[in-house]
């Protein structure tokens, strides 16, 4: 069976890697990135079934990754996890398409 590929695009290293050392296994292969540029360069690179971002990070912020994809006619599977939880903030990322919005 093969993994399901997850793009985890973080800022903060030491949620990063919880978030890895618990998804990582024999279903799940997480991909890290540390930023949005950098997400979208993994993206392209690993062609990921899920992504799973934050809102704010350096360079590109999460919905400038969400609308990058959105430009490139991209379907893939996302969830936003991110400290920046208001009713506004949520609205905004279910009408980008995002799947589940998770509060830090």
């Amino acid at each position: 069976m093969d993994k399901i590929r997850v793009l985890l695009v973080e800022d903060e290293p030491t949620l990063a890697m919880i978030i890895k050392d618990t998804l990582d296994g024999e279903e799940f292969e997480v991909i890290l990135a540390a930023n949005g540029e950098e997400g979208l360069s993994r993206y392209r690179e690993a062609k990921p079934d899920i992504i799973v971002t934050d809102i704010m990070m350096p360079k590109i912020d999460g919905f400038g990754v969400l609308e990058q994809l959105e430009k490139a006619k991209v379907q893939v599977k996302s969830l936003i996890v991110s400290a920046l939880y208001r009713d506004q903030i949520v609205a905004q990322a279910m009408s980008r398409g995002v799947s589940f919005f998770m509060p830090k």
